[in-house]
């Protein structure tokens, strides 16, 4: 099966394209695309290989997302995403943020769908329409 492919400009730098999408995603991700559904959430990326991305509530609660595998800022990021889902149930997610000037190409694939037999087509929509609602967040998150 086809990874899920996007890719698309942003008018900054790949350090701050990289930078809002690893250190300030708490201020673009959306709540409903968590697992608590809380406001005022936190999202974490431990900068690092085999760091966890995480949600962390307002109360302390703590819920994984996904674990870093490659970790070369400014220029790309792979890691494990699970989010609502056992880790025995991750795919892989690899962003790349080719920098030219004061623009930066972020290209960003979603692999892995072949692992769920006959649901992988229905995971498969669900999360292209995921990504379809969180994108223009991210765009707008490094214009800002």
């Amino acid at each position: 099966m086809d990874p899920l492919v996007f890719e698309f400009d942003v008018e900054c730098t790949a350090a701050h394209a990289f930078e809002v999408w690893t250190a300030k995603s708490s201020r673009w991700w959306p709540v409903d695309h968590s697992f608590s559904g809380e406001k005022g959430l936190t999202v974490q990326f431990e900068p690092r290989i085999g760091g966890r991305i995480f949600e962390r509530t307002p109360a302390g609660e703590e819920f994984d997302w996904g674990e870093i595998l490659i970790w070369e800022p400014p220029r790309r990021l792979v890691y494990w995403w699970h989010l609502g889902s056992d880790r025995s149930e991750a795919t892989e997610v690899q962003v790349d943020f080719a920098g030219s000037g004061e623009g930066t190409v972020v290209r960003i694939e979603h692999r892995g769908w072949e692992r769920f037999g006959a649901a992988a087509d229905e995971r498969q929509a669900n999360n292209r329409k995921g990504w379809g609602a969180v994108v223009p967040l991210f765009r707008d998150a490094c214009s800002a």
